[in-house]
């Protein structure tokens, strides 16, 4: 994916010691992540390229950016998840919609179900006024609890390509079941879907993301709409890792809540 004119102007905020490094690499492998293919046809980022180390590249600041808010309707899985997986994403990105419908659903299946995986969306809109829309859009559709049901219509196949005007919005959002319309459009055009999103681009403005999408896991800088084998990958490192320290400490307990959080299914 190209990067954003106007990243250029953005500078990675001081979350703590380490994070210019976190941005460098996040930085980095944006770039390999959507570098064009070799002459033999394949991604320059292959799954050899991501260690199974637990360790590797997990920066601690970033960790803390998991709001594990049980009450978040743009996130899905248990408050509690030993492993939080925060995407930073665009509508109008096309290695985006690849990620929504190749390898998030099966990651969904596989982790998010058995309560290991927690996903948080944060709107990351880089492609200007029509990925701010949307952003917007999606967020007030969240505030009805319906924010995975539009994601999955605006990211259906082909769907971008028809563009997000305000009457497209509305049509996806009444396709993703949003009850109140009316609502919906106000809350889309007011001041706290707007300050929502700003929040959320900052932040990842703040960590060096480049590119979309852009991930952390469990503070660990991820980015490309890459093999669902890599998110296996890292996602099984991460939960093996918790559940050794854990076991280490002895603590039997479970911390936060046990909410659900995100969207009626």
């Amino acid at each position: 994916m190209p990067t954003p004119k106007t990243s250029s102007s953005r500078k990675p905020l001081f979350y703590g010691t380490g994070v210019v490094l976190a941005a460098a690499l996040l930085g980095f492998i944006s770039y390999r992540a959507t570098a064009p293919a070799d002459r033999s046809g394949s991604s320059s980022t292959a799954v050899a390229d991501v260690t199974a180390d637990p360790d590797a590249g997990v920066f601690p600041e970033l960790v803390k950016l998991a709001r594990r808010d049980a009450g978040d309707g743009l996130a899905q899985g248990r408050a509690d998840a030993p492993v939080v997986l925060i995407e930073y994403a665009d509508f109008k990105c096309g290695y985006c919609g690849k990620f929504a419908r190749d390898t998030e659903p099966a990651l969904i299946k596989k982790y998010v179900a058995n309560g290991t995986l927690r996903i948080e969306w944060r709107n990351f809109p880089i492609f200007g006024a029509e990925s701010e829309a949307a952003a917007r859009a999606a967020w007030a559709a969240g505030q009805q609890g319906r924010f995975w049901q539009f994601h999955a219509a605006a990211y259906a196949e082909g769907v971008k390509d028809k563009g997000f005007g305000k009457d497209r919005l509305k049509a996806l959002a009444k396709e993703a079941g949003v009850r109140d319309l009316g609502r919906f459009v106000r809350d889309a055009d007011g001041a706290a879907a707007s300050a929502a999103v700003s929040k959320d681009q900052e932040e990842g403005y703040g960590i060096g993301a480049s590119s979309t999408p852009s991930f952390l896991i469990n503070g660990r800088p991820l980015a490309g709409a890459q093999p669902v084998e890599v998110f296996e990958q890292v996602v099984q490192a991460a939960a093996d890792k918790a559940a050794n320290t854990k076991d280490a400490k002895g603590d039997g307990g479970s911390k936060g809540s046990g909410d659900s959080g995100g969207a009626d299914k």
